[in-house]
Formats: structure tokens, C-alpha cells, sequence
């Protein structure tokens, strides 16, 4: 599974195909005018709106959203943390004999860095997720500010565990044309996901659970949260890990 860690090499090649899109727009409006040029020009801003708030979309760097393997394993990751809850999610996948990664703030690890410690201790992953979380806004970050939120967090999670992640999640799945410069210097492989229950934000376990199945296949990435607002993230996990069992599946990490 080493061959899906995959930081980016080329940050910027997108740009070549942005200036060579709004060449290509120029030359239509030129040669056709705005019932041509407008539409080309509206199709090629979409694109790139879909690079930066599509999850999986690879436009602006390489995104892991699915392990290439056969076996029924899947990629628990769990986002946010840590948090009130990691104790008992801890205990829970101790449980079900689960290992996931958990995608870690940076400013809540450096306030709780015993969990971050327990967490590296039994056995699960540990990944950057940010320093800050900004979540209205990391789509929109400059360059200098999406350097300091990815540097920072590994900073943090290196000094607590004595070791750089690996990987890393963009906040709420997005990215931009500055995400992959930082994410090259540090060695971090940006992750999707192949499935979800919008378990951040839906308050109904059997719901977050049934989304998750309808997704679920070998070399599925799980995503899951911890924190949210509801309550109700141990719950969640607990019933996804059951039936995770139930259907004949392992919870496995990538290395």
C-alpha cells in the first residue's frame, strides 16, 4: 500500500493549463465574440472551481481516495480531533480490533498532547489536518497562510510524537492552487474519501451508518468525525464499526 503515498511533484502544473484555457477563451471571444467566448470562459472557471471544492478532484495535485488493494480491508480515518471523545473511541476500536487515522488539528493537539501520545501508543495513525481548521474559509487561503496551517500542524503533531505524518486531509475536503507547494517540502500525500454519512453534521446513526454501506467496497477510505456539535460521534462510530464487522470487513491501516 506504500505506492498510494503520493506528495505532490509538480505544484504548479496547473498552470500551464490555466494560461493556456485563457488563451484558448481569448482567441474564441476574438474570433466568435461573447456568444462563443463567454460560455468557453464560464466553462473553464467552472473547472477550476471544481479543483478546489470537489474532495477528490486531483486538478491542483495528486488526492488519494480510494486504496488500490483487493482484500476486504477499508481506511478508517477520523477527523477533528483530538477531542472530549478520543478516550472512548480509543476503547472502541480496541474493541472491535479496529486500527483508523486520526487527522488531527494542530492547535487542539498542542492543548491535549497525552491523547495525541495515547492515540501513536496503541497503534492507530496519526495525520495532519490543519494547524487551525478554518473551515469558512481554508478554500480561500494565499499561499503564505496555507504553508502556515499545513506547517504548523506538522510542526505540532512532530514535536508530540517524535514523527512527521504522513498524510494529510484539506478541511472540508478542499483545496487550491497553493496546497500542494507545502504539502511537496513536507513529504504529506493529500486523502479523500470514497465514503461518508455526513456524520459531522447528521444527528440519525442509522442514517450515517446506511450512507456509508451504500459506499463501502475494498479500499474504501471511511470518512468519520469526532467532536461534532450533536453529541453523538462515539455513537456513530461504534455502529459503523459494527457493521463493518458485520459485513465481513477490516479496518486496517495503509502501512
Amino acid at each position: 500500500m506504500h505506492a498510494s503515498h503520493r506528495p505532490p511533484r509538480h505544484p504548479r502544473a496547473w498552470l500551464p493549463l490555466l494560461l493556456l484555457s485563457q488563451a484558448a477563451v481569448a482567441w474564441l471571444w476574438w474570433r466568435w465574440g461573447w456568444p462563443v467566448g463567454l460560455p468557453a470562459m464560464l466553462a473553464t472557471h467552472a473547472v477550476a472551481w471544481w479543483g478546489v471544492l470537489a474532495p477528490n478532484a486531483a486538478l491542483y495535485g495528486p488526492v488519494l481516495s480510494r486504496l488500490p488493494i483487493a482484500d476486504r480491508d477499508v481506511w478508517l480515518t477520523i477527523d477533528d480531533g483530538p477531542s472530549d471523545q478520543t478516550a472512548a473511541i480509543l476503547d472502541l476500536l480496541d474493541a472491535h480490533d479496529a486500527r483508523a487515522t486520526f487527522f488531527l488539528v494542530g492547535e487542539r493537539a498542542r492543548a491535549r498532547p497525552d491523547l495525541v501520545r495515547e492515540i501513536a501508543r496503541r497503534g492507530h495513525g496519526i495525520a495532519n489536518h490543519s494547524a487551525t481548521h478554518p473551515q469558512a474559509r481554508f478554500w480561500a487561503l494565499g499561499p503564505r497562510r496555507m504553508r502556515a496551517e499545513i506547517e504548523g500542524a506538522q510542526h505540532e503533531l512532530r514535536n508530540i510524537t517524535g514523527s512527521a505524518p504522513r498524510w494529510f486531509r484539506a478541511v472540508v475536503g478542499h483545496a487550491n492552487p497553493f496546497v500542494s507547494a507545502p504539502l511537496r517540502d513536507a513529504r504529506l500525500a493529500r486523502v479523500g474519501w470514497s465514503a461518508r454519512g455526513f456524520d459531522a453534521v447528521e444527528r440519525d446513526v442509522a442514517r450515517v451508518v446506511a450512507r456509508i454501506e451504500r459506499d463501502l467496497a475494498p479500499g474504501a477510505i471511511v470518512l468519520l468525525h469526532e467532536g461534532a456539535p450533536h453529541g453523538r460521534s462515539v455513537e456513530m462510530i461504534a455502529a459503523v464499526l459494527g457493521r463493518l464487522e458485520a459485513l465481513g470487513y477490516r479496518a486496517a491501516l495503509p502501512e
